[in-house]
């Protein structure tokens, strides 16, 4: 296997788990991601319980999912931890 086809295949995977195609749409990353940035943009910062509780006011979604969206968010440099520990939107 060549490099530049384990790239390809890695980015492939990647996809693949933001928007699978053998489960619903709602259930996806990509999907539930959306849920906490607009949960994110009602207030300034958030403890990590407090947004979860926020969002799940939304959308019924599991702690791992909610976790997978902020590192998903965190990746796209979306969301990010202040000096406090708290979620923020980047500016």
């Amino acid at each position: 296997m060549h490099l530049l086809d384990v790239k390809f295949s890695k980015i492939q995977t990647i996809i693949i788990m933001l928007l699978p195609d053998n489960i619903h749409p709602e259930n996806s990353i990509y999907y539930n991601g959306a849920f906490v940035i607009e949960s994110l943009k009602k207030d300034t910062s958030y403890k990590m319980l407090d947004l979860y509780q926020e969002v799940k006011l939304k959308k019924q979604m599991t702690f791992s999912v909610f976790i997978l969206c902020l590192d998903w968010l965190y990746l796209l440099d979306v969301a990010k931890l202040n000096h406090k520990g708290e979620i923020e939107l980047c500016s």
